[in-house]
């Protein structure tokens, strides 16, 4: 089963016309999903910067490519604002509202739920460091140009990106990952080309973890890896193996969390498969 399918056909759009001072070749335009956790790919003029509700976010690729995401939460309009030697422009997008899941998971070792004693919470601590070095890698390239394909050949959906989460009976934050369910020691493949900003195993919550930077802070990760078959600073090819499916961490059964976040927002990696830049 593909998520994709349940989001309806992917669609190509200038959200509105840009400013004069833009030449109309160079106006920005967007493919992908507007909808909250989504991503879009764009092009625009080669190394505008770009910003979102008025924050300097990036600066676009020497091909003029760039990818902006929407949290989760995201509001129902968002200004998205370019600048280069010949001018500006700003785009409003309507951002479509999503209706998400109530996860219900019960069976976890309770000590995943609420950690607690000195030693296991510096532990946490020290591994959310490292993790958010790895998120916040920002690599100058486009590779997120030709979107993703999925990561597993063959899997069942276990959880939605989203879904308000309830675990062993306590409410917990959002899951932002989608759960591709499959057996251990499934291969899982790089959905695109990409940076590998962290790879380790043995981490509490996640197992085995691999994060990949595609470009300018879009990152993707893999959780509760049985096996990690790369290593960080390595670029990894569309369809390079990572590592295999497993059951480590927090986790109640063999299955893969993907997940993705552009500049600490959330988003559902599944919007960007089959998407593909104006320019490929």
């Amino acid at each position: 089963m593909n998520l994709i399918s349940r989001r309806g056909v992917i669609a190509a759009a200038l959200v509105a016309p840009a400013a004069r001072a833009f030449a109309a070749e160079a106006a920005p335009g967007f493919a992908g999903h507007f909808e909250q956790g989504a991503a879009v790919i764009g092009r625009t003029e080669p190394r505008a910067e770009y910003s979102v509700d008025g924050e300097v976010l990036g600066t676009a690729s020497a091909r003029g490519l760039f990818v902006i995401g929407f949290d989760r939460d995201a509001p129902r309009q968002v200004k998205i604002g370019f600048k280069s030697p010949k001018g500006s422009a700003e785009h409003t997008a309507e951002i479509a509202p999503v209706d998400y899941d109530i996860q219900r998971i019960d069976g976890l070792p309770q000590e995943t739920v609420t950690p607690q004693g000195e030693a296991l919470l510096a532990r946490i601590a020290a591994e959310s460091t490292r993790k958010q070095a790895g998120f916040a890698s920002n690599v100058d390239a486009d590779w997120f140009s030709d979107g993703f394909s999925m990561p597993l050949e063959n899997h069942r959906v276990s959880g939605r990106f989203g879904g308000q989460r309830i675990l062993n009976g306590k409410p917990d934050r959002p899951h932002y990952g989608a759960d591709l369910a499959a057996p251990k020691g499934t291969p899982i493949h790089a959905p695109g080309k990409g940076l590998v900003s962290f790879a380790e195993t043995g981490l509490f919550y996640e197992g085995g973890l691999v994060l990949i930077d595609h470009g300018q802070g879009l990152v993707t990760a893999y959780l509760h890896m049985s096996r990690v078959d790369v290593q960080k600073g390595q670029v990894v090819e569309r369809g390079q193996v990572l590592g295999a499916v497993g059951a480590e961490g927090r986790a109640t059964g063999p299955h893969l969390c993907w997940r993705m976040k552009w500049r600490a927002r959330n988003c559902d990696p599944t919007l960007l498969v089959g998407v593909r830049s104006a320019t490929t």
